[in-house]
């Protein structure tokens, strides 16, 4: 039984903390599922692996470089980011972004909510989405509850922090833009290969970003309620996008 001291504990609750995650280059995966995606999808980036006896982790899993420390749960629940720790907790070194892929990218403007975050990643992966270009003030990719939220998404999707402006601009690709005066997305014909424009949960896209955008289009509204959850309104394009696009 491995007893956590407070140097270690301290360590890792550092990570729950943006500037830290960057100075150290690492980041906290936390619960049994997670973290199984974690070992098969990028096994080489994990540093150490914390479990407690009760806990439902395959160990066959664990490669033989990384430390796997069992630990009691009240230890555990020192370093957990979750008011209910599940028994699992991952330290790993930051992802490596893969090369672009074809298909639609999905450009974030400024989402501040951790949850939204995770979420948007999930549903793009469902609706066949490879990569995620985020403005610098996103939140972080990195977040515990971020990481929390996107369940093992976080690790197939390439997802990157640039200077939207710059990125959009030098793009040639058809760039469509969430917004509420747009043209209705289901009498729109959308490409395959293009960029969707998702904006902050209350202040929608920045001026600059809006001035990039070449097709604006927006998701009817048919009953009485003021707006959609920015990961809500996500999911519905990506799927409308993912239903023009593979049929």
């Amino acid at each position: 039984m491995h007893s956590i001291s407070k140097a270690e504990k301290k360590a890792v609750n550092a990570l729950a903390i943006k500037k830290f995650r960057q100075s150290e280059a690492q980041f906290v995966v936390e619960g049994v599922k997670p973290v199984e995606e974690l070992l098969i999808h990028a096994p080489q980036k994990v540093e150490k692996v914390y479990v407690t006896a009760q806990a439902n982790l395959d160990r066959n899993r664990v490669p033989a470089h990384v430390e796997l420390l069992e630990v009691n749960e009240k230890d555990l629940k020192g370093i957990s980011n979750l008011k209910n720790p599940q028994g699992v907790l991952a330290v790993a070194n930051f992802l490596e972004v893969k090369a672009k892929a074809k298909g639609l990218t999905l450009v974030l403007d400024n989402i501040q909510d951790p949850g939204n975050l995770g979420t948007i990643i999930r549903s793009a992966e469902w609706f066949g989405v490879k990569e995620i270009v985020c403005s610098k003030e996103t939140v972080d990719v990195y977040n515990p509850k971020v990481v929390q939220a996107a369940m093992g998404s976080v690790f197939r999707v390439a997802i990157s922090y640039v200077d939207l402006k710059d990125y959009l601009t030098n793009s040639p690709l058809p760039k469509y833009g969430a917004l509420l005066e747009g043209e209705n997305v289901y009498t729109t014909q959308l490409n395959a290969e293009g960029i969707l424009i998702m904006g902050n949960e209350g202040k929608g896209i920045t001026p600059e970003i809006i001035s990039c955008i070449t097709h604006p289009i927006t998701i009817p509204k048919l009953g009485e309620g003021e707006s959609l959850n920015v990961s809500i309104a996500s999911a519905v394009l990506l799927s409308e996008f993912a239903r023009q696009t593979s049929l």
